[in-house]
């Protein structure tokens, strides 16, 4: 199998590192095949859009996450690197309101699937990083909410060392006991 699902403290939530070809002239490895991740999730997964962002060191994005057509995002970086967060935002689960926190990186090559249900977001900590994900839907503006990435109530042990840079949304997020959750 070229992939290797790992498990995280939360259980939906999965690590994938793909098997890498390398050599002295470079380096191969699949990013996506539909069988492998299908086997590693345990179901199919039809994703409908690939989004790319750039974003200089100390940049924070999210906690993000649709409140109504929600998105399972397989995410990735391609340059530099980021600690990645999913916050499992759906009051019937057990582990509702915990979070966990990767990295990725170029050199890694690791992805993470954050199902629906939970918000995501990231830390850049070597940049310019390049983030790119696959959704299982598509973004609907109108659905799209914040979670604060500073909330005590969620305790995310961020690498920040100081003030991050936020988008406006993200410095106005809402506290997991103020936000629209999943049932």
């Amino acid at each position: 199998m070229p992939i290797v699902a790992v498990e995280t403290a939360l259980p939906d939530v999965l690590i994938l590192e793909p098997k890498v070809f390398g050599d002295d002239r470079g380096f191969f490895f699949e990013s996506f095949n539909r069988k492998d991740f299908a086997d590693a999730v345990g179901f199919e997964v039809d994703f409908v859009q690939d989004n790319h962002s750039r974003s200089g060191k100390d940049v924070l994005r999210g906690l993000h996450y649709q409140i109504h057509r929600p998105q399972g995002k397989l995410v990735r970086v391609v340059k530099g690197a980021v600690f990645d967060v999913a916050v499992d935002l759906r009051r019937s689960s057990a582990h509702f309101g915990r979070w966990v926190g990767v990295e990725l990186s170029e050199q890694n090559k690791r992805q993470l699937w954050v199902p629906p249900g939970f918000a995501h977001g990231f830390f850049v900590t070597e940049g310019p990083a390049e983030f790119l994900y696959k959704t299982t839907d598509y973004w609907f503006p109108e659905h799209e909410r914040s979670l604060l990435w500073s909330d005590p109530a969620l305790g995310i042990s961020w690498p920040v060392d100081g003030e991050p840079v936020l988008a406006v949304k993200d410095a106005s997020g809402k506290r997991l006991s103020e936000a629209e959750c999943f049932v």
